[in-house]
């Protein structure tokens, strides 16, 4: 029962309260280029949490199997790397091959996952927090879940500021940045929530 308590408190914060875009600011490339409809928003959201949950399945046993035994913890870093670029390239073959237009629609966005930050930075931090195997899972997907979360949020409502008419000055991406730092503030409002529900 502790267990099953901790692994959702760790889900929960995850998705609300340490939301990777909008309050760690990890993953801004995709938050700010694929959220402008919300199709492609849910591709890249799905597309960046199966690749968090195979980086962890994979990094965690390389970091506590192979680079620690040996002494190699120093190049954690390089090599988790090599390995998200290849889970990319991975998800683009199967989505090139199975699902062609939600390939097409993510575009230039779809290797940028190699570098997108959010993706390393959950690897390195699952470590960190010293989180065992299935916590570090569960977190990933809670994550992934923040992150498509703050995808499909924010795409509606840059749909909504399609019709708006902002003054001049905050045309394009002005109006983009303060909608999304509207959008950031409102997640602080999940701060005590978790600690509220299990105390």
């Amino acid at each position: 029962m502790e267990m099953l308590k901790s692994l959702i408190m760790i889900l929960m914060t995850s998705v609300l309260v340490n939301n990777y875009v909008l309050s760690r600011f990890l993953g801004i490339c995709p938050f700010l280029g694929v959220s402008k409809k919300i199709d492609q928003a849910t591709g890249m959201g799905l597309a960046v949490t199966f690749v968090m949950l195979m980086a962890t399945a994979a990094t965690y046993p390389i970091q506590y199997y192979l680079l620690e035994p040996n002494g190699l913890g120093y190049m954690r870093t390089i090599v988790f790397i090599l390995v998200i670029a290849a889970l990319v390239q991975l998800v683009e073959i199967i989505l090139k091959k199975y699902i062609p237009a939600l390939h097409a629609s993510l575009g230039i966005y779809l290797p940028l996952i190699t570098t997108n930050c959010a993706v390393l930075g959950v690897t390195i931090n699952n470590i960190n927090d010293g989180y065992n195997f299935l916590e570090s899972m569960v977190n990933s997907f809670g994550v992934g879940l923040g992150f498509l979360l703050a995808m499909v949020l924010f795409a509606g409502v840059r749909s909504r500021l399609e019709n708006a008419n902002p003054p001049k000055a905050f045309e394009g991406l002005p109006i983009t940045l303060v909608s999304a730092s509207i959008v950031a503030m409102s997640f602080f409002g999940f701060a005590g929530l978790v600690e509220g529900l299990f105390a």
